[in-house]
């Protein structure tokens, strides 16, 4: 939430997909990512995709959707759409790319927040592939750490591993070690579907530290994007920035404008 807050400073719009929309905790809104995208300001996001599996999180995300305010912070008229979508997103992914919101030069970003394996690698593949010029759909890729060799080995349904992997050699992952899976996911990131910036960013257990619970992978062609989740990443503990504060920015670089490749984010890449 903090980086497409950012974000929206330089694009001036945006589309946002979540692929795994419903809360993950029950209805545990500091960490609900649809909910504080939705009620982030300023409100320049006009599209917004949400799907979940689930009928319990989908009436989750109506109430959501209800609850949204046709104006700002500011008493000022928000323009933008809420669709919501019922189903599996590696089926629903198509009908989102096709809904007619995502043109060449939309700013898209896309939350990939799968629990363990529901992702499938053919649904990432369309995601980066969709776009045929300019800079590709952002992805944001959570994969699972601390419990993922348990999960590789208690899972039997191994065309499922494969259909998330997207290749046969699946079983060579039980054999590597975890900073060996995640650097390996990166590299196809880059390697496959082309993307420019690859990153993963630590996601702890607790706000102190300890266990590193996912790592979330953050691919996107834009320069300044690796700045500016830099910058989101190290203030996520402190309060967010008064919408006035970020209005201080007027070189239409936005508040990273100081970050970008070859700055020190560059070598502040999580381990």
């Amino acid at each position: 939430m903090r980086y497409l807050r950012y974000f929206v400073y330089i694009t001036k719009h945006g589309t946002y997909i979540d692929g795994f929309a419903g809360p993950q905790v029950g209805r545990d809104t500091d960490s609900w990512a649809a909910k504080l995208v939705l009620e982030s300001e300023p409100k320049r996001i006009r599209h917004f995709h949400l799907c979940d599996a689930s009928a319990g999180q989908i009436k989750h995300l109506e109430a959501l959707k209800s609850s949204q305010s046709s104006t700002d912070s500011k008493g000022r008229k928000v323009n933008r759409d809420i669709t919501i979508y019922s189903g599996d997103f590696n089926k629903q992914v198509d009908d989102i790319l096709n809904a007619g919101t995502i043109s060449e030069t939309e700013a898209t970003f896309c939350l990939l927040d799968q629990r363990t394996f529901e992702c499938e690698w053919a649904t990432v593949e369309k995601l980066a592939r969709y776009k045929k010029s300019g800079m590709k759909i952002e992805l944001f890729y959570f994969l699972a750490n601390s419990w993922l060799n348990r999960a590789l080995s208690a899972q039997k349904d191994t065309e499922r591993l494969a259909r998330w992997w997207g290749r046969d050699d699946w079983p060579k992952l039980r054999e590597m070690s975890r900073d060996a899976r995640r650097d390996t996911l990166i590299k196809r990131i880059e390697d496959e579907l082309g993307y420019k910036y690859v990153f993963p960013w630590q996601i702890f257990k607790r706000k102190t530290g300890g266990l590193v619970m996912y790592y979330m992978i953050h691919a996107t062609d834009h320069p300044q994007a690796p700045g500016e989740m830099s910058r989101a990443y190290r203030n996520t503990v402190l309060p967010l920035e008064p919408v006035e504060q970020l209005d201080l920015w007027t070189d239409g670089k936005g508040p990273g404008s100081d970050s970008g490749p070859g700055s020190p984010v560059e070598s502040q890449r999580p381990a």
